[in-house]
């Protein structure tokens, strides 16, 4: 359980990180208030997305698992 929430933790702060900046910077372009505002979307968006991998995460894997199972047979 600890290596789940720890790549929660990582991935959630990689991913929002990347996507908060890049649809700022293409929506809003860059001036004084860029990093203000991205830090307090990176912010949400990763107190978001840490509880949806901790609960969607689980089931995507196994789709994915039951797709691949499938898929060999």
């Amino acid at each position: 359980m600890k290596s789940k929430i720890l790549f929660a933790v990582i991935m959630g702060v990689i991913t929002t990180g990347i996507i908060s900046f890049s649809l700022l910077a293409f929506n809003l372009g860059f001036s004084e208030r860029f990093l203000g505002i991205w830090l307090k979307s990176w912010f949400k968006g990763y107190l978001i997305v840490i509880p949806i991998i901790l609960i969607v995460g689980p089931q995507v894997q196994k789709a994915v698992n039951w797709a691949l199972n499938e898929k060999t047979k």
